[in-house]
């Protein structure tokens, strides 16, 4: 049966932001795309907008991943469409702005079931059929992931995870012949900010990046079989002066960065 399933790259939180940009640009390079997110109309949009420009219309899985079980419902989904994944994006996730101990608990729970517990299930979930295909995984991580986060300290730490994760996944398939891909971009202007309780900029205009520019990055990495890609070159001069610096100073300028942001935005 598995063989004469097609193969497709699963893109998550594929409603808007960097998931959008990641369905544009692989479907541009011909992949056959199954869009996943909770919000069906903004998929069925999007698919329908794909579709027009000539590729196969993507399969549409609405779905909520912080519910358990979602690999067996992408699975079952995918097989409706008699499909099976080749590649998957892991883009779903969320952050919150504040002090740990001041947010709500069941939120920041739910943050890390989104972006640690559903990522490592769709990481693992679809080997077999990775393998099949020669097929890879692309994570999105965040600077953050190379950070201590005082102020956001859950969200910087699911993206610490993330980074680690994938780059040992990176080398526990090579052999297998399955790329894994970690892509950390700075800041993007996406719903991101809105949902972590960001009301202002996220950083100076010199370090964000478009949702545009992170997908080609981080699908040309992939292609190419990196474990890390970091867009933009001030972003990666910036991870040099990170990793030079003491991880107790690091502690004091995100912390005051934080701190000042929040008494700007009256938080």
């Amino acid at each position: 049966m598995n063989g004469a399933l097609r193969p497709v790259a699963v893109i998550t939180g594929a409603s808007a932001g960097i998931g959008v940009a990641m369905a544009r640009v692989f479907a541009r390079e011909g992949h056959q795309l199954a869009l996943v997110a909770r919000r069906e109309d903004r998929l069925r949009a999007l698919a329908d907008e794909i579709a027009a420009k000539g590729p196969r219309r993507p399969i549409v899985i609405a779905d909520d991943l912080l519910k358990a079980g979602s690999s067996e419902r992408i699975r079952s989904a995918l097989a409706e469409h008699g499909a099976e994944p080749q590649y998957i994006v892991n883009n779903a996730g969320f952050g919150l702005v504040g002090p740990a101990a001041s947010r709500d608990r069941n939120e920041l729970l739910a943050m890390i079931d989104l972006n640690v517990r559903t990522l490592t299930e769709l990481s693992l979930a679809f080997v077999d059929s990775l393998e099949r295909h020669k097929g890879s995984i692309l994570n999105v991580g965040s600077m953050a992931g190379f950070l201590p986060g005082p102020g956001m300290a859950v969200y910087y730490a699911t993206k610490a995870y993330v980074l680690s994760f994938s780059e040992a996944l990176h080398s526990e398939l090579s052999p297998r012949g399955v790329r894994v891909t970690v892509v950390c971009p700075g800041p993007v202007p996406t719903e991101f900010a809105a949902r972590a309780g960001i009301k202002q900029g996220l950083a100076p205009d010199l370090l964000t990046q478009a949702p545009a520019q992170v997908a080609h990055a981080g699908l040309r990495g992939l292609m190419r079989g990196e474990r890390v890609v970091i867009p933009g070159l001030l972003n990666r001069v910036a991870l040099l002066g990170i990793r030079a610096a003491p991880r107790s100073a690091l502690l004091k300028v995100i912390g005051a960065s934080q701190s000042r942001r929040r008494s700007a935005q009256g938080l």
